[in-house]
C-alpha cells in the first residue's frame, strides 16, 4: 500500500520512510499536501528505466529521421593549409 509522507515527516524520519518503501513499495512525498515524489527501491527504478528505453528495432521502425543519433557530430578544428609540393 502506497503510503504518503509529508516532507517534514520523511526529514524527520528518513530511515523509516526508507524501510518502508523496501518492504511495501514506491513511498509518495507531499509538499504543503501536493503530491511532490516518490521514494522507490532501486529495482523498480531500473525496470522502469529499461521500459522507457527505446531498443535497437524500435528505433529503426519510427517514422521520424533518425540520423541525428547516427551521425556523430564534426570536430570544429580548423582545416590545416597544403603543403606547396614543388
Amino acid at each position: 500500500m502506497i503510503k504518503k509522507w509529508s516532507v517534514q515527516d520523511a526529514k524527520s524520519r528518513f530511515s523509516e520512510l526508507l524501510d518502508t518503501a523496501l518492504a511495501e513499495g514506491p513511498q509518495i512525498v507531499t509538499r504543503r499536501g501536493v503530491e511532490a515524489a516518490v521514494l522507490l527501491p532501486i529495482e523498480q527504478w531500473r525496470r522502469l528505466e529499461r521500459m522507457t528505453r527505446p531498443n535497437l528495432k524500435e528505433s529503426l521502425l519510427t517514422l521520424e529521421a533518425r540520423t541525428d543519433d547516427l551521425v556523430p557530430p564534426r570536430q570544429r578544428h580548423r582545416r590545416r593549409v597544403p603543403m606547396a609540393v614543388e
